[in-house]
């Protein structure tokens, strides 16, 4: 077999394919003998070898390109966007399928707010080429010798200064324009610093769900939240892998963060509501109160769309003078002399961009969750546990890996934010194949404590406990999965459940409205049952088979559930009693849960100042690490029972970032 490099492919497989396709279009010109005969002069026949192809290549989630040819053309193209994570990406494959078919040839136009799935699209299609041109194409890249380097993180690029097509000068750089990214950006332009934002998508988003602790709207509330309980609850959760220090500092700088919001809403004509707590007396677990949302509902941009969180940061921080460059990848940070002075990118058109920023870089990239040859090097345990992804787009592990190659310091233990709301089908099992099939289902009320069984039809945990305990728990069940159980009177057990945060599904106690109703919920059902992913059977002996599980099992355990409901104490689990339902009124309901992810959680760890430390604990000067990218926070499991503990800490330290790079310059 031939062996060629890529870039020698590309330019071969275009010449030889436009060749073919000219030989072929005078071929139809004439009769069949003059045809072989200009082809065969022509040196064309036989450049591919006839059959369908296919080629999977990773952009934001993962790209599926197919081809057929004959033996001188491309005759067909399906292009699969559908993993993708941006609507732009998942409705491009129509352009890309056309662009191929004219090019005859993987060198074509990528699609405008979609570079990171073109070149996914180009290097798949070239893929395509190189199978049915019989050609084995040899990487260009150096392929090291192996130094204990994990795969996953590979080494830094080497991009020579010949390769360097723009140099752009600033005093702060933001590698990131999502949560922590845009509060970073407008921060250290509020403290006079030129600054430059740079993303690999065509805008941010921010997460909504900010918690904090004595913000203006608590205290309107009369919300009251000590520092020190709050710091011990967070250092249980995590097992004590976290720095005390850094809890403290987010727990005295939260609410000034959340007011700063607040009038940036204000300003648009927003409001931001505390999602107030103080319902739930008696819950054996302890809930703090922390939660802010911004009610979105009939607001304008002033171009009839409704307004979000990164369109209103970003008008604010261009009203700063902040730039923004956006399909503009991070590629590698520049260390000079033991300080980060910039960083390289690259741009839409694939050249490199020298970015110098005088006073800090702050990486703010959201982790790697989307980063599945990561999850399954340092997170296989949870990986088995999930089976939907709803991370914000573009959190591949870009700057963490920047950050390591940098020198800095990744968390020795890894972790992510796992909520158990994801419905399967009955045969289906959580992990990475079934997250890239598209086949889950997102079910919002799995979190609510209804009753729920392992594969055998048997109670196994307290139903009213964390998102994550149970998935965790999960894993000591036969398919990684529980099952939920309820009846038709769920609408009236969810209200009297007063669950928190975004699992709560009727107002909170000051009137906040929920992330998501349960009449909105109801809406779903039809969609659910269709799919296969939901049951409503009218016996518990049909809904058990429905789900798989023994009919005989489940009707004892729906009779011990029951018993308990009417006794008002759970003697088997523990559960609080205005968490127990019955499941006695037909129709009944089923759904096979796992997790769904929302981020990881461990990151680079940092210092009060969010610069990132080395392996000796030592800031390292002129880098700053902030949101999902950061660690020492947070370990093992998620704190749910603090509302939006993770985007609060993304969005105080983004600001904190901001202003110490824009005036210090640590």
């Amino acid at each position: 077999m031939k062996k060629i490099s890529r870039k020698g492919f590309l330019r071969v497989a275009a010449m030889t394919a436009r060749s073919a396709t000219t030989a072929a279009a005078l071929a139809a010109c004439q009769n069949s003998g003059e045809a072989a005969a200009s082809s065969a002069a022509s040196g064309n026949a036989g450049i591919y070898t006839p059959g369908t192809y296919t080629a999977t290549e990773t952009g934001m989630g993962t790209v599926t390109v197919t081809m057929t040819f004959s033996d001188s053309a491309i005759t067909e193209v399906k292009v699969d966007t559908s993993k993708e994570t941006i609507d732009v990406a998942v409705n491009s494959a129509e352009e890309f399928q056309e662009a191929l078919m004219a090019a005859q040839s993987a060198e074509i136009d990528g699609v405008s707010g979609a570079s990171i799935t073109s070149k996914a699209v180009k290097k798949a299609a070239a893929s395509c080429i190189e199978q049915a041109m019989g050609l084995a194409v040899e990487e260009e890249e150096t392929v090291a010798v192996d130094d204990g380097t994990p795969a996953w993180l590979g080494h830094e690029p080497e991009i020579a200064d010949s390769e360097i097509v723009e140099t752009l000068d600033t005093e702060v750089l933001v590698v990131g324009g999502g949560t922590g990214g845009l509060f970073a950006a407008c921060s250290a332009g509020e403290n006079g610093a030129k600054t430059l934002v740079i993303d690999k998508l065509t805008s941010g988003g921010v997460r909504d769900d900010l918690g904090a602790i004595d913000s203006r709207y608590q205290k309107e509330w009369g919300t009251k939240i000590d520092k020190f309980d709050y710091i011990t609850e967070m250092t249980k959760t995590a097992a004590g892998r976290l720095d005390q220090r850094l809890v403290k500092l987010w727990a005295e700088e939260s609410g000034e963060a959340i007011d700063w919001y607040g009038d940036r809403l204000a300003e648009r004509g927003v409001e931001l509501w505390h999602e107030a707590g103080g319902d739930d007396e008696g819950s054996r677990y302890i809930h703090f109160a922390t939660g802010h949302s911004p009610k979105w509902e009939g607001s304008d941009d002033g171009e009839g769309n409704q307004l979000n969180g990164a369109k209103v940061l970003t008008d604010y921080a261009l009203t700063l003078g902040v730039e923004f460059r956006y399909n503009t990848p991070m590629v590698k940070l520049i260390k000079e002399n033991g300080r980060v002075t910039g960083a390289i990118a690259e741009n839409e058109d694939g050249g490199y961009v020298r970015i110098n920023a005088s006073k800090g870089v702050i990486v703010a990239t959201g982790g790697y969750s989307l980063n599945y040859d990561m999850l399954e090097a340092l997170q296989p345990e949870n990986l088995a546990i999930v089976g939907l992804n709803g991370s914000i787009p573009g959190a591949t592990g870009d700057g963490i890996k920047a950050c390591i190659w940098a020198g800095g310091k990744f968390d020795e233990t890894h972790s992510m934010m796992m909520f158990d709301r994801a419905a399967l089908k009955p045969d289906a099992v959580p992990g990475r194949a079934q997250i890239e099939s598209g086949e889950t289902s997102m079910f919002w009320m799995g979190s609510q404590p209804f009753l729920k069984v392992n594969s055998k039809g048997e109670r196994f945990f307290n139903e009213s406990g964390t998102y994550e305990g149970i998935l965790h728990a999960d894993e000591f069940n036969k398919d990684h999965c529980h099952y939920t159980i309820f009846d038709s009177d769920w609408t009236t057990y969810i209200q009297s459940f007063k669950t928190h945060g975004c699992s709560r599904m009727f107002p909170f106690p000051n009137g906040a409205e929920p992330n998501r109703t349960y009449q909105s919920m109801e809406e779903s059902f039809p969609g659910m049952i269709e799919k296969g992913v939901l049951f409503q059977c009218d016996t518990i002996a049909e809904l058990a088979e429905k789900l798989g599980l023994p009919a005989d099992a489940l009707e004892a355990t729906v009779e011990r559930y029951n018993e308990l409901y009417d006794k008002g104490v759970d003697e088997d689990f523990g559960k609080e009693s205005f968490r127990l339902s019955a499941v006695r009124k037909a129709p009944f309901y089923g759904v096979k849960n796992t997790g769904f992810i929302l981020c990881t959680m461990d990151g680079i760890q940092i210092d009060q100042n969010m610069n990132a430390v080395d392996t000796n604990n030592e800031p390292i000067p002129g880098l700053y690490v902030v949101g999902n990218d950061s660690g020492a926070y947070f370990s093992a499991t998620y704190p749910n029972l603090s509302t939006g503990a993770a985007c609060g800490r993304t969005v105080t330290f983004g600001r904190r970032a901001g202003r110490i790079a824009a005036t210090c310059g640590i």
